[in-house]
């Protein structure tokens, strides 16, 4: 089945991020979730985290992006990139004072694509706010993450916690999307 040209954009608009996905995991076989991302000026990107199965690849289509690779910060110009292995911290940014468009590989998809569909929902119509600035939002964020440990584990703040604030959404009858 062919995803139609809207549901081949995941705009982020509320936290300044876009997506192209340009691959998605059933065109691909279920070997990588493939995406254009548009970042806007001063991105603050998500936490350091991990994916405990898969690898992650950014490499800079224009603009000056700032990644996270374990401990060190790395600045990245067009044409470069770099591939973060399973189980390595990572985060993004955008402090460059310009647009960055990137494109973004996980490998293999696993379920990245639901991950990222499920979190456009929440921010664009859930009221989800990003970095997480109520109580609300930290749950939902959360629940998401601890609803995907294949895909992704947070390690600031640490999984613990998510787990605990997870625990509390579900107190709540907080429901994520599908």
């Amino acid at each position: 089945m062919e995803s139609t040209a809207a549901e081949r954009i995941l705009d982020f608009a509320p936290i300044g991020m876009c997506w192209e996905v340009t691959r998605t995991t059933a065109e691909s076989g279920g070997a990588s979730f493939e995406a254009v991302n548009v970042l806007t000026p001063g991105f603050g990107g998500p936490p350091l985290h991990v994916h405990p199965e898969a690898e992650e690849s950014y490499e800079v289509l224009s603009g000056t992006l700032d990644v996270r690779v374990g401990r060190e910060w790395r600045r990245l110009g067009p044409g470069e990139s770099v591939t973060v292995p399973a189980g390595t911290p990572h985060t993004l940014r955008n402090t460059s004072g310009a647009e960055v468009r990137l494109r973004n590989v996980h490998s293999p998809a696993m379920d990245f694509e639901r991950f990222f569909r499920r979190l456009q929902t929440l921010v664009c119509h859930g009221g989800m706010k990003l970095p997480p600035r109520d109580l609300r939002s930290a749950v939902l964020v959360a629940m998401l993450f601890t609803d995907h440990p294949r895909e992704i584990v947070s390690v600031a703040p640490p999984r613990r916690v998510l787990q605990v604030l997870a625990a509390v959404g579900r107190l709540l009858r907080f429901k994520l999307p599908d």
